[in-house]
């Protein structure tokens, strides 16, 4: 549930309260005076004792009471004692590095769900108890920004709350830990889908006119409860509408003998070429396969991919599972009473909202045991149960607007002492990337007046490949526009960039290893901000373009040991000339540097580096393995 209106604390004939943040458990700042505050009844005497010393102060006439604290040295389990007219015992607290880690779902991806698979033995077998986890609950406001959370607890990374944590920050802080053993702390603010101009506060936005003109526009609570009322109505009325006129529905397709009227469609693929004009709409799949005695006695995954967009899964006419949207990896555990040794049936329906139908190719789709598999590729057969006019009606999404994260999840943080921020966004700014970089420079200097941390570090995720691979320029590719503005953030003090162009699922927004990110995340961090001046923590990044009688010399940074080309493909280098043509160059290394031919030099005026959505040939390393960030530059 999203609250529209502002969580505040009530101060009548109260006694001593705490926000979320400070509780049991918490990781405090090391190194760093300490806020600790919260509200009592005005004029109330209030003591914090903390190891071994005790701080003084007397509630405002507001209600409001802070204690600031001298700066700690990591260590603990420590207990804090906090006494006014109440007293309150704060039990295990630590004292290490706090990281608040923000953006959208690859950032809010928690180790459960669809990573609970891939991150299986973690899961059961890490503890970790002095890295920490909170969780920042999905909340917007547009009126104010609040001053707490109204749910939150800090959580310790053993196998009983492992699956909360966020996957990226969980890879991180165990990089973190295992290298310093210093209690970590991670904040976990993210939501998916979310645009850089959510995290914004109102007063940042003015530099923004049309973003804090649509601020403006939802702090009236009337206009976005009318808008959201006559969205979902539209919407449930064509579900409905759909749902009503679907032939598998009424006949119980899932029963059904296939026979002559299912038609013939391989899996995985997508619809648009076969069914022309029945969608959107509402697609049966069906498929027999035998079923060995050998998988009976054991538990049994159906794994399905991903479909566009939501599905429901029977087994032999039962029910075994369904997913609501197109993102989720489909991954059904089999009740033991649903398959029987010989002939079975899967039977899917799939709900398509848009013009764009299927089963998303280069996915798992299998029915496996501990020891068997029954591939699922290949010949299925489908029959069309209903079909819309119309693609499903648009809903806005009130809570990715301008300004409402900042205030819900944002503006509680404030006084919470943090080492920095781990930021992997982008991927909903896209589509106006041009307009990304002074977002984030507008960003990272409102949140560093946010946190009176002028110096506030900032370590950034460049966006991965994703969609169609490409062995030529995409000049109009958005992603490859991004991260160009990613790339070029690193001019502001106290920022670092994580490449990922080799970590992303051509076919999914949301890949899968985010244990590499956070490992490269936390090499940026251990070179930047814990100060190994020496480390390699990056792989290549481009310096300048040097224009030379016979050939263009590419100068970079962070060449570690020396510059290799990891791969079979062909070095993703394009030179465009001055009249607009753009020439794939021959690339070689020559010492620190890359040297491209086969170009008009004399014309040359800009050079690409694996500039695309999923470009084949970023194979550009240096020898410690780390990739190069995908570039254009101006020749000089």
């Amino acid at each position: 549930m999203f609250l529209l209106f502002g969580f505040f604390i009530s101060t009548v004939n109260a006694a001593i309260k705490l926000p979320r943040l400070i509780s049991n458990s918490m990781v405090l700042q090391r190194d760093a005076p300490l806020n600790i505050w919260g509200w009592a009844n005005a004029g109330e005497a209030v003591a914090v004792t903390f190891n071994n010393r005790t701080f003084q102060t007397t509630t405002s006439a507001a209600g409001k009471w802070e204690i600031v604290l001298p700066a700690q040295q990591a260590g603990g389990p420590f207990s804090m004692y906090i006494k006014g007219e109440n007293e309150i015992l704060i039990k295990d607290v630590l004292v290490g590095d706090v990281w608040l880690c923000i953006g959208q779902s690859n950032m809010e991806q928690s180790m459960s769900g669809r990573l609970k698979y891939r991150y299986a033995q973690e899961i059961a077998h890490d503890s970790f108890p002095f890295i920490r986890h909170f969780l920042v609950p999905d909340n917007y406001a547009f009126d104010r920004p609040w001053n707490d959370f109204p749910t939150g607890n800090w959580v310790s990374a053993t196998p009983s709350h492992l699956q909360e944590f966020t996957a990226v920050g969980y890879s991180f802080a165990k990089s973190l830990y295992q290298q310093y053993n210093v209690p970590v702390g991670i904040i976990n603010a993210a939501m998916g889908g979310t645009p850089a101009e959510a995290w914004i506060s109102e007063n940042a936005l003015q530099s923004f006119p049309n973003a804090w003109n649509e601020l403006q526009q939802f702090k009236n609570a009337s206009y976005v409860s009318g808008l959201e009322q006559k969205e979902q109505l539209a919407l449930r009325q064509w579900n409905e509408a759909l749902t009503q006129a679907d032939e598998g529905l009424k006949n119980n397709w899932q029963h059904a003998a296939i026979n002559h009227e299912w038609n013939t469609v391989i899996v995985p693929g997508y619809w648009h070429e076969i069914m022309p004009g029945k969608l959107p709409g509402v697609v049966w799949c069906k498929k027999e396969i035998e079923v060995p005695a050998s998988m009976m006695a054991q538990p049994s995954k159906l794994e399905l991919g991903r479909m566009i967009d939501a599905d429901s899964v029977f087994v032999n006419g039962l029910f075994v599972g369904n997913t609501t949207y197109q993102y989720p990896a489909r991954r059904y555990e089999l009740p033991a009473n649903v398959l029987r040794i010989g002939r079975n049936e899967i039977t899917i329906r799939v709900h398509c909202n848009g013009k764009l139908g299927g089963f998303v190719p280069d996915k798992v789709y299998q029915l496996t045991t501990a020891y068997d598999t029954i591939e699922l590729n290949g010949e299925w057969k489908y029959r069309i149960g209903a079909t819309a006019s119309q693609p499903a009606p648009p809903v806005t999404q009130v809570r990715w607007k301008p300004g409402g994260l900042y205030n819900a999840m944002i503006a509680p943080l404030q006084r919470y002492g943090l080492k920095g921020v781990v930021w992997y966004q982008g991927e909903s700014n896209a589509s106006a990337f041009e307009q990304y970089g002074l977002l984030m420079k507008a960003l990272i200097h409102d949140w560093r007046n946010t946190f009176n941390h002028n110096r506030l570090p900032f370590l950034i995720v460049q966006l991965p490949n994703f969609m169609e691979a490409a062995d030529t320029v995409q000049l109009r590719s958005e992603w490859a526009g991004l991260r160009q503005q990613q790339l070029n953030l690193r001019s502001i003090a106290q920022t670092a960039m994580v490449v990922t162009i080799d970590l992303g699922e051509w076919n999914d927004i949301h890949p899968e290893n985010k244990a590499d990110v956070g490992i490269r995340l936390a090499l940026q961090a251990r070179k930047n901000f814990y100060q190994e001046k020496h480390l390699v923590a990056t792989g290549p990044l481009i310096q300048k373009a040097i224009r030379k009688k016979k050939n263009i010399r590419l100068q970079f940074e962070s060449t570690g040991s020396g510059l290799l080309f990891n791969g079979n493909d062909s070095p993703h280098f394009f030179v465009q000339s001055k009249s607009g043509t753009i020439t794939k160059a021959t690339a070689s290394i020559v010492g620190r540097k890359v040297v491209l031919t086969g170009v008009d030099v004399n014309n040359a005026q800009k050079v690409f580096y694996a500039y695309a959505d999923n470009p084949t040939g970023a194979v550009l390393y240096n020898k410690e393995g780390l990739p190069a960030s995908p570039f254009q530059i101006e020749l000089q």
